[in-house]
Parts: C-alpha cells; sequence; structure tokens
C-alpha cells in the first residue's frame, strides 16, 4: 500500500472543462485539487488574509485600552474580542500558514512527486476553512466565550473542533510525507533543515491538538447539560487558552528556525556547521508540545529558594521542562546560526526576514519564562499578552521569509529584494511596538484582559505603541501580499535554482511540475545539488 493517492481520471479541471468552460474548470481544479503545491497556497492565502484581518482587531484593543478610564467597546463584548483576536490568531494565521508552507515545498524537498494523502491533506485544508469561518461567525453572532447566545456558544465549540480537527489532518500528511517519500539515500540525518523543522512541528501538532479537540467536546457537553463543571460560557476561555498561549505556542514557531537554517546556509553556500546540533536544537523547541498535551503551565513560586529541596523539586523540574527545553532549544538553532553567520552569508531577503522572525521568536521565549516565575510578579498582567504577540508575530515574519525563498519554485517569478527587504524592516518595527510595550506594561501591572484599569507610568503611551504596532502589521502584510501578487504574476522570470541552493527542490524547472520530477534522485549528502556544483561554490569545505 503506498501513501500516495493515485490521480482521479477525468476528475477536476478535464471533467470541468468538457462541461462549462475555462473559468469555472479553473475554479473546479483548485476545489478539488490534490496537488500540494495548490493546497500550500490555498492554505498560506487565506492564513494570510486571516492574519491581517486579526491585526486589525489587535489595533482595535489597542486603541480601546489607551484611555483607561472609559470603554469604547461594550463590556460584554470584551471577551469575545480577545478571543477571537487571540484564537483568529493562532489557529486562523500562524497555525496554518506554518502548515501551507510545508505542504508546499517539503515533498519538493524530499524528491517525491505528491504529499502523502493529499486528500487527507485537502480534507483538512477545507475543514480548518469552514471550522474557522463558523467559529468567527458565531462570536461575531454573540457566542464564543463569554457569549450570550446559548446556540452561538455551542456553535463556536462546534466549529473550532471541526477547525482543529483539519488542522490535524493536514499535519498528518505532513509528517508522513516526511516519514515515508523521501528519496533513495535520504536518511533522517539528511533530511533537509526545513523539512525536519515541518517534521518535529507536524508531529507536535498531530500529538497536542486532538487534547483541545478533547477539551472542546467536554466543555460542549457541559454547556450543554449541566454548566457546573466547567463554568459554563464564562470558563471557556480559561480552559481553551492553554493551546493559544505560552509556552504551548512556541510549538507552532518551529518552522521558522528551518526556514533560518534553510536559508542561511543557501546564502552561505556552505553546508551548515554542526548540523546535527542544529536539528536537535529544533526538536527541543518542540518539545513545547507537552504544554499543550498535558494542558498545564509550570509556574515558580514566589521565594521558591526558600523551599524544602524536595517541594521546590517539584515546581522546579515542571518548569524546567515546559518552559527551560523550548529556550534551550533556541539557544541551540541561534549558536549554529552565529557559526554560519561567519561564512559572511549574501545579503538574501529570505534569510533576513527570517533572521528577524527567529529573533522576535526567541525574545517570546525569554517571556514566557519570565512570566512564569513567581518573584517576576507579572503573572495575570499584559506581559503574557506581549510574549504571545512576540511569538506569533515573529512566526509569520520567519515565513513570509519563506514565502520569498520557495516563491519561485511555485510560481516561476521572484520578488525583488529591495522591494521585499523594507518591509522585513517594518515587520520586525511592527512586532516591537506591539509587543515591548507590554512588557514593560506588565512589570507596572496592567492587567490582562481589562480596558479599565490604573497604574503608575504613560498608560496611554504604552498602549498607543502597541497599536501602532498592530497597525504598521497589518500594513506589512497588505504590503507583502501585494507586491507578492504583482511580483508572482508579471515579475521578473527565475530559473531552476536562483538561489544557488544546496536541496533537491531547485534540481526541478522553475514553477514546478505537476509531479514535480521527472527522474528518481537518488542523493549522498544532506546537500545533493552542492555535491554537483563546482569546488569554488562552497569554499574551503
Amino acid at each position: 500500500m503506498t501513501t500516495i493517492d493515485p490521480p482521479v481520471a477525468g476528475s477536476g479541471v478535464d471533467r470541468a472543462a468538457g462541461q462549462t468552460g475555462t473559468a469555472l474548470a479553473s475554479v473546479a481544479d483548485w476545489v478539488t485539487t490534490t496537488d500540494h503545491k495548490k493546497l500550500g497556497r490555498m492554505f498560506v492565502a487565506t492564513s494570510l488574509l486571516i492574519g491581517l484581518a486579526t491585526a486589525v482587531i489587535g489595533v482595535l484593543l489597542g486603541v480601546e485600552r489607551i484611555d483607561a478610564t472609559d470603554d469604547m467597546i461594550d463590556t460584554g463584548a470584551l471577551p469575545q474580542l480577545l478571543s477571537l483576536f487571540r484564537l483568529g490568531l493562532t489557529f486562523g494565521a500562524v497555525v496554518p500558514l506554518g502548515l501551507g508552507l510545508a505542504i508546499a515545498v517539503v515533498p519538493l524537498q524530499l524528491g517525491a512527486r505528491a504529499l502523502a494523502f493529499p486528500r487527507l491533506a485537502a480534507a483538512g485544508f477545507w475543514s480548518w476553512l469552514m471550522g474557522t469561518g463558523l467559529m468567527i461567525g458565531s462570536i461575531v453572532a454573540n457566542g464564543g466565550p463569554g457569549g450570550g447566545d446559548e446556540d452561538m456558544v455551542q456553535l463556536f465549540l462546534v466549529s473550532m473542533a471541526l477547525s482543529i480537527i483539519g488542522l490535524v489532518a493536514a499535519a498528518g500528511a505532513v509528517a508522513t510525507s516526511v516519514l515515508t517519500t523521501r528519496a533513495p539515500g535520504m536518511n533522517m540525518r539528511r533530511v533537509p533543515l526545513f523539512s525536519w523543522s515541518a517534521l518535529v512541528y507536524a508531529l507536535g501538532l498531530v500529538l497536542a491538538l486532538p487534547v483541545l479537540v478533547a477539551v472542546l467536546v467536554a466543555l460542549y457537553i457541559d454547556h450543554n447539560y449541566a454548566r457546573s463543571t466547567f463554568g459554563g460560557n464564562v470558563g471557556i476561555a480559561g480552559w481553551i487558552n492553554v493551546s493559544a498561549s505560552q509556552p504551548a505556542t512556541l510549538l507552532y514557531a518551529v518552522p521558522v528556525f528551518g526556514v533560518l537554517l534553510d536559508t542561511v546556509a543557501t546564502a552561505t553556500r556552505k553546508r551548515l556547521p554542526l548540523r546535527g546540533v542544529a536539528l536537535a536544537g529544533v526538536g527541543l523547541v518542540g518539545t513545547a508540545l507537552f504544554a499543550g498535551v498535558a494542558q498545564v503551565e509550570a509556574f515558580l513560586s514566589r521565594d521558591i529558594i526558600d523551599f524544602q529541596t524536595s517541594y521546590a523539586l517539584r515546581e522546579i523540574v515542571p518548569f524546567a521542562i515546559l518552559n527551560g527545553l523550548p529556550l534551550l532549544g533556541g539557544v541551540v538553532v541561534m549558536g549554529v546560526l552565529l557559526l554560519a553567520l561567519a561564512g559572511r552569508p549574501r545579503v538574501l531577503s529570505p534569510w533576513v526576514f527570517a533572521f528577524f522572525g527567529a529573533g522576535m521568536v526567541f525574545v517570546g521565549m525569554l517571556g514566557t519564562v519570565v512570566y512564569h516565575v513567581g518573584d517576576a510578579q507579572v503573572y495575570a498582567t499584559v506581559f503574557e499578552e506581549g510574549a504571545w504577540i512576540y511569538v506569533c508575530y515573529g512566526t509569520i515574519l520567519g515565513l513570509l521569509g519563506g514565502i520569498v525563498h520557495w516563491g519561485p519554485k511555485l510560481w516561476g517569478r521572484t520578488m525583488p529584494d529591495k522591494q521585499v527587504l523594507p518591509l522585513a524592516l517594518l515587520g520586525v518595527a511592527a512586532t516591537v511596538l506591539a509587543s515591548l510595550p507590554y512588557y514593560i506594561a506588565g512589570f507596572a501591572d496592567q492587567p490582562a484582559g481589562a480596558t479599565i484599569f490604573d497604574y503608575a507610568g504613560p498608560q496611554g503611551l504604552w498602549n498607543t505603541l502597541v497599536a501602532v504596532g498592530h497597525g504598521l502589521m497589518a500594513l506589512t502584510v497588505l504590503a507583502f501580499a501585494g507586491l507578492a501578487i504583482k511580483s508572482f504574476g508579471s515579475g521578473a522570470h527565475a530559473g531552476d535554482d536562483p538561489w544557488d541552493g544546496q536541496t533537491l527542490e531547485w534540481a526541478t524547472p522553475s514553477p514546478a511540475p505537476a509531479d514535480n520530477f521527472a527522474d528518481v534522485h537518488v542523493i549522498a549528502s544532506a546537500e545533493p545539488l552542492l555535491d554537483l556544483k563546482p569546488a569554488r561554490t562552497e569554499g574551503a569545505v
């Protein structure tokens, strides 16, 4: 039995073309497609659109908090808007954006002619899309956490479960592809860096997200009957936010580190130093899945240094596993990166995006550790929201670099560096402005989820900067999307290997044909194309 589904004769574009003409045939082709390159692009485009919308919601919330003495938004609607912002950005933009890039690129990197279980991935996309649409609609119709309409609250729980199931299905296809469809000679030590991060990411989602679905089922049963165990509609947010806050969200940033390592190695034209250590570092970042599986956060109590050793260890060990291991993974990846940068890489927009994106995620990792230390006294403040924004916006920024890098292989055209690089800098400014002020306001005790508060310091300034940051991120995504549409539609044609790459995706024409490769490649190292290029390309290696 093979994991690669055979094409269905007479389906999709051929059947539609014979019946209703070219325009409808094109629509039918995209709707019924199992081509991983099209599925990946549909995930990417839709998640960027949702990311743009949630950034606008972030602006509204930031503006609402500027004047901490009065409410612009109805107090009863505030929990719903906060939930829409958090869940929309996390599960509507960040998670599917990483999956979409992986679905589009991983089979090409593996030398495979198709994605494993492509129909499962297609079903996952439509399930996620319909579930996310219904989830947003239910919140708008007074459902969701804290919602006042009973039917809409229940619709929210069902639709969110449908959305998460779709993400799990797509992740399963990605993980299976890396495990079963590699080119001959490609053992797990030779898997391309981005594909390795996609495997860690996908397996983490497959293990962690079903637990969230189980939580949603329990919440639905409780809300439909007694409403005594989980707090009814007002208790929903507290139970589901574990999967949409730190450290669980660090799992969703794993692909960024793969994009960074892959693009930096390409830019140096050298083999990545300490490649095995880098793979281990990415794996350590993936241990953030433990928080999603256990559905817990690990805090250190105040004055823990005064505890007896046995009692202190009961908190220190879970804290180190849930919060420390992902941070250690980030440190390892950044250490390998510094060694690679010693090779003086070409300044190319893909790795600049990924570098800044990974840097923002790393700052979010540091914030996650601080937040869970009791002596920092930032629990239940906006400090956590600052760390979450660092992780989410950093992930989006890094994955935009992946789109720039592999876009030529998907569309056959390139995005001009001179126009893309300023967007990377704008995205960094947006992320810092949307996050750093909340680190400061957290230490000043600005409460989370509140719009009326009072503390010493320039309250209005911090929240104004946050609103500006969200606005700049919306502008970054919008400008990037516009430039991508223009460049990939009518920009300069890309050669088969525009970046002088090292891995198999650059051995096939641009854009990649339907079956990816005409021949099966047999590889002998982790950088098969580098083996075939002149020694001057690789420098001293």
